[in-house]
């Protein structure tokens, strides 16, 4: 991205501006950008808190429907006893902190993940978190928390096999839509963009099955950087792209030239 436009150059669909319903973040870099700077993963990760709070504003000032954070993969447990163990505590802070302004915000919280694994503690936040946003319905923020995609879809499979020994599920009534009620995220649309800081180009094991039609864009700056700027010039350079679904024709094509 070169930086140059701004949220005014938004192309604009019917009477709304081409924004993504849903954008999924993996926030990568808090590491990076505390080394550049010769401080320590702690204080890195804790600069990407204040990142989190900056998107989730932006997220619900742009009409941004659902925005999924990748907070804390399941691979993420082979991390320095210490590191995972300041990450939990900055989880603790966040929802502390912040959730009487989230329920305010209007705001509502959706946790993905395993949740078997986590200790008391966590799970209980996690919970908390939810429940106390329920009602709201202005954005949803879904933390992707002790996720991982294959660990997903492994879930997912074993609970269909479980039906079918049941004799509750045919296999020929396994489909995709079967599998996709089946995942964590069955209450949350897939995602239209995925966004990764750092410069690294990859998914590392997050929404593989969702991801079927999704845009990516890559942005180099690491996460505790990003900011609104960062966030207008990802969303148009998703608002220029040409989404067709497998098919010939982009649908706002389709749409542009039915009649």
């Amino acid at each position: 991205m070169n930086g140059q436009g701004t949220i005014a150059d938004l192309p604009q669909s019917g009477e709304r501006m081409a924004i993504p319903c849903h954008l999924a973040v993996i926030m990568d870099g808090n590491g990076r950008w505390a080394k550049a700077r010769g401080l320590s993963r702690t204080q890195g990760h804790r600069q990407g808190v204040s990142a989190v709070r900056e998107i989730v504003k932006n997220a619900a000032e742009l009409g941004i429907e659902y925005l999924t954070l990748f907070s804390f993969s399941s691979e993420n447990w082979s991390r320095p006893e210490s590191e995972v163990r300041d990450l939990m505590g900055l989880l603790k802070l966040f929802i502390r902190n912040d959730l009487a302004k989230l329920k305010k915000q209007n705001v509502k919280v959706v946790v993905i993940g395993c949740r078997k694994t986590l200790t008391p503690d966590i799970a209980q936040l996690l919970c908390e978190a939810e429940e106390k946003t329920i009602d709201n319905n202005g954005l949803k923020l879904v933390i992707a928390f002790n996720y991982g995609a294959r660990q997903e879809i492994t879930q997912a499979v074993r609970s269909l096999a479980e039906r079918v020994a049941q004799g509750l599920l045919s296999p020929e009534a396994i489909d995709e839509a079967a599998i996709a009620n089946a995942l964590y995220s069955r209450t949350i649309p897939d995602p239209d963009l995925i966004l990764r800081t750092s410069g690294e180009q990859r998914l590392s094991n997050f929404l593989l099955w969702q991801a079927a039609y999704a845009e990516f864009v890559f942005v180099d700056c690491y996460w505790p950087d990003f900011g609104r700027q960062d966030l207008e010039e990802a969303l148009i350079e998703f608002a220029g792209r040409d989404r067709r679904f497998g098919g010939v024709v982009s649908k706002t094509n389709a749409a542009g030239s039915a009649g």
